[in-house]
């Protein structure tokens, strides 16, 4: 016992109980997680994971590690786009990955992925791993994401980069209240409904307003020791993508 408290969307809870808590959320959404992202963002969180490759331009032969994977989207897209290498995919919750292993697309890769149940604070890999590391709406669940970002630099190789897809803050007063007004109203009741659980999503929501904004997560990146750091707005600012190089 640390001691120590996290957030857990507006609860406030002892750090060494967040993992189970996500864990939790994420296991009792797995299967009808990818219908979900849909269904709340009315598609476009596909336009943003685009647009993080297209800034990302991968390369033939690189090796990817994508952290809080989920259900494969990040990986597949990046495998895709660079023809030839290798994707691992590391989840903290089991069932999140068992569904990405029955969608097609993992089928057609198997040769070219991997599956690890992993934290993204404590990754099971040797220093100087990888090409590329991406993590796309999952580092605002992690107990502590600087030390997540730490890890990322360790587990890069040198000439590696970093992307961190999030949602983020719109600069808008006005539009910022407009989103809320959706989020909390809207977004549970989906949950409800299409999923079956209101609550997961009620700290979703919440969890986004917890996370730090733009310049504050990019300082984030730089104090992990990135440099060449830089983000831009999707939609306004309600999304965002964090990138770094180690160099």
């Amino acid at each position: 016992m640390t001691g120590k408290t996290t957030h857990f969307g507006y609860e406030d809870i002892p750090e060494e109980e967040k993992a189970g808590r996500v864990r939790g959320v994420f296991g009792s959404v797995a299967s009808k997680y990818d219908v979900m992202n849909d269904a709340m963002s009315f598609g476009i969180h596909r336009v943003w994971k685009d647009a993080m490759m297209d800034w990302l331009a991968p390369r033939a032969d690189q090796r990817l590690l994508d952290v809080a994977g989920g259900t494969g989207d990040i990986a597949f897209r990046f495998l895709k786009r660079a023809g030839s290498g290798h994707a691992t995919v590391l989840d903290l919750t089991e069932p999140m990955l068992v569904e990405g292993r029955k969608r097609a697309e993992a089928e057609q890769m198997a040769a070219s992925l991997d599956w690890v149940v992993g934290d993204a604070m404590a990754l099971p890999f040797a220093d100087n791993s990888f090409d590329v590391y991406t993590i796309s709406f999952g580092i605002r669940n992690v107990t502590r994401p600087q030390e997540a970002l730490n890890e990322a630099f360790r587990v890069l190789k040198p000439g590696g980069r970093l992307m961190v897809l999030e949602f983020s803050q719109i600069p808008n007063d006005l539009m910022q209240k407009v989103y809320d007004l959706y989020s909390f109203n809207i977004i549970p009741q989906m949950g409800r409904a299409i999923a079956g659980d209101r609550d997961s999503y009620q700290y979703l929501v919440e969890s986004i307003r917890k996370f730090p904004d733009q310049e504050t997560f990019l300082n984030m990146v730089r104090q992990a020791g990135f440099e060449q750091a830089k983000y831009r707005n999707l939609s306004m600012g309600i999304a965002c993508l964090h990138s770094g190089w180690k160099i």
